[in-house]
């Protein structure tokens, strides 16, 4: 697994955070902001060094997303400990997602555009700028010569590359894929345009309260950055090269809202199905959930939404399982949101322990679960479930459950 966070720049980083209960939310400082933005606060990336990955001139060439999305891609490989001359580069596929892309690139090319005239435009605008560039440049480093493409389904986007790279390798088509997601949408238009919509929080005063998933006073996420890649294996594949294995990857689910462009429909019905169908994959039944990665966006509707949806999935043991939102401590990373949550879920499971859901403070009647509340819990968790939901209506689950090495000898 990789991982580049606001409050981490590795796994470890991230998860030690995440534990500590740190939050990364912050007055944005990557440009000026003002009273003209309704929301001034975000999940930045800092201390970031893209040399400690990439060769300066090959970096310039590659936009803030990708950069964030090859750096996790390199943690993940160098996790996975894959021997390319053992494996079959045919075999190996990437799944990296975004669900904005470039957006940086895009505004700098339309300013040179607008103030200097066409033949400014970089010749590298176009490909720096698509999102389906990052599974490019991950595979091009390394020879990965299997399944490439990229899912973009707003903030659903790196869930769903997750869930498709499960697919591929069911299927038969690859024995290991690289999945996951980047974004870096923390620019003037990206601030502005979730500003406009009224989508973000205001809580500029006091922006390490603003992210407050479920909490009663919760008036809108905040935005964030980042990358996460984990690698997914075929089991005897695994086995055979003694790779580490965290957790399975047991089920996964899919479904659309057909409602609304931005907003859930009450009582979370596609969200429901999502979760249904993720638990019926993984032959995973609802009681044996110990923990669930909420998609918790600190969002009114969301918020709501989601409680009634695992109300509706779970009915009374709803009530006994755990929940938190990574998103309280380092906001809403869009695209690459599902990626760094199924981290937080995988290493959940390995740890038995399960990281607090920040800034609940003022319980809302309808959000009256078990959210885990103050600091981390020690909790063993045999299985759990992580959600990611996007604008469009996107809605994925994702289940994972504890491995357990049935071979007699103790694994990895």
């Amino acid at each position: 697994m990789g991982a580049i966070t606001p409050i981490g720049l590795t796994v470890d980083t991230y998860w030690q955070a995440l534990l500590a209960g740190t939050n990364g939310i912050s007055t944005v400082t990557r440009f000026e902001v003002n009273d003209n933005f309704p929301s001034r606060i975000a999940g930045e990336i800092k201390n970031f060094d893209v040399a400690n990955y990439l060769d300066r001139k090959e970096a310039r060439r590659i936009d803030r997303f990708a950069q964030y999305g090859l750096a996790a891609a390199i943690q993940a490989y160098d996790d996975a400990k894959i021997n390319l001359d053992k494996v079959q580069a045919e075999r190996i596929g990437v799944i990296a997602s975004s669900g904005i892309g470039g957006m940086e690139t895009l505004e700098d090319q339309y300013f040179a555009l607008f103030e200097k005239g066409p033949r400014r435009i970089s010749p590298f605008f176009v490909p720096m700028l698509i999102p389906d560039i990052l599974p490019g440049h991950i595979s091009i480093k390394y020879h990965f010569k299997g399944p490439n493409y990229s899912t973009v389904s707003a903030c659903a986007s790196s869930a769903h590359a997750i869930g498709n790279a499960y697919h591929h390798i069911l299927l038969g088509d690859a024995d290991i894929m690289f999945a996951g997601g980047a974004e870096a949408a923390i620019t003037p238009m990206g601030l502005a345009g979730f500003g406009s919509m009224k989508a973000l929080s205001t809580r500029n005063d006091a922006p390490e309260r603003a992210s407050r998933p479920f909490d009663a006073e919760r008036d809108g996420f905040v935005i964030g950055e980042g990358a996460g890649i984990i690698v997914l294996e075929e089991l005897e594949h695994a086995r055979k090269r003694n790779a580490k294995i965290y957790c399975e990857l047991a089920g996964y689910g899919a479904t659309a809202d057909a409602y609304h462009v931005t907003a859930p429909p009450p009582g979370g019905e596609g969200a429901a199905r999502a979760m249904k169908n993720a638990l019926v994959n993984a032959n995973v039944a609802p009681s044996d959930v110990d923990y669930i990665n909420a998609h918790g966006t600190s969002t009114p509707p969301n918020d709501r939404e989601e409680t009634a949806a695992i109300k509706s999935v779970f009915g009374e043991d709803a009530y006994k399982i755990a929940i938190s939102s990574t998103k309280s401590m380092i906001g809403h990373l869009l695209g690459a949101g599902g990626a760094v949550e199924c981290i937080a879920m995988a290493l959940s499971i390995v740890n038995g322990k399960i990281h607090p859901n920040l800034n609940y403070e003022v319980p809302d009647p309808e959000c009256d679960l078990s959210y885990v509340v103050g600091t981390t819990i020690e909790r063993e968790v045999n299985a759990a479930i992580s959600n990611s939901f996007g604008f469009g209506g996107h809605n994925v689950c994702l289940v994972a459950k504890k491995y357990e090495d049935n071979r007699g000898n103790g694994g990895k």
